[in-house]
């Protein structure tokens, strides 16, 4: 088994952080390293982490709040695996993710993968929606639609080379993948719903969608240096996108058992 590095940025995170770190512990591909990238927290995250005597968990704390493309980064430049992968402290992992995930990288000698994944809801007890995501997708196709989730996404650093995020503000992992496929990296999906993505408070959601609108405009345009028109012509296919992910991940509600 290679070693697998798990980012895991966390700000004031103590109330899920043990059920997200719980989820990797528990998982049946065991070679991995857990960073988890403490963010100036305020609460018990850090000893809640620490709390956990296994030397494959592992705690970077942070002298000031830098938000969390750059709290992953640090994470990124610390990271010993072949493979990287991605968590936030929030979030959570079906048990056999690692293992279906790099097997399936490496019988196609992928250079990044991702998966589907449901959405829970903020006690984590019922899943109120999937996100089902396309076994191949290009460059240009990202661009319309930011389906990638992070809380899926494994990367073969070996074939890509060291990766650093954008400090975009939200949209600094969907800039990270279409980086990667600009490249002309090797990309596919695993149809398979291996996570959990914990959406938060319901009442915040337009200010988040306006705010992510903005970021990935900046991705367009700052980072991925589209000219106007270029932008102008993707960007209403990415809200259009958008408008479906929110009805698919707001759909039928089911207990988690």
């Amino acid at each position: 088994m290679v070693l697998v590095s798990i980012i895991m940025p966390a700000h004031n995170a103590e109330e899920h952080i043990e059920s997200s770190i719980n989820s990797v512990m528990l998982q049946t591909y065991q070679n991995f390293e857990l960073l988890v990238i403490d963010d100036c927290s305020q609460d018990q995250t850090v000893n809640l982490v620490r709390g956990y005597q296994d030397e494959r968990v592992k705690v970077i704390e942070l002298k000031e709040n830098v938000g969390v493309a750059a709290a992953r980064n640090q994470g990124l430049k610390q990271a010993l695996g072949k493979y990287v992968a991605f968590l936030d402290s929030d979030d959570l992992w079906k048990v056999d993710k690692l293992e279906k995930q790099i097997q399936f990288m490496e019988d196609r000698e992928l250079a990044l993968s991702y998966t589907a994944y449901e959405v829970i809801d903020a006690a984590g007890e019922k899943v109120t929606g999937r996100v089902t995501i396309p076994e191949n997708i290009s460059y240009r196709q990202l661009l319309k639609n930011t389906i990638i989730g992070c809380l899926t996404v494994i990367i073969d650093i070996e074939k890509t080379g060291k990766i650093e995020m954008p400090n975009l503000g939200g949209a600094e992992d969907t800039a990270t993948w279409l980086s990667i496929l600009r490249e002309g990296h090797k990309v596919a999906g695993l149809t398979e719903s291996l996570a959990y993505y914990r959406k938060g408070n319901t009442s915040s959601l337009s200010n988040n969608k306006l705010h992510m609108a903005k970021q990935i405009w900046l991705v367009y345009r700052e980072n991925q240096k589209l000219s106007f028109l270029q932008s102008l012509i993707y960007f209403p296919c990415y809200v259009w996108n958008g408008f479906f992910k929110h009805l698919r991940t707001g759909g039928s509600v089911k207990t988690i058992r």
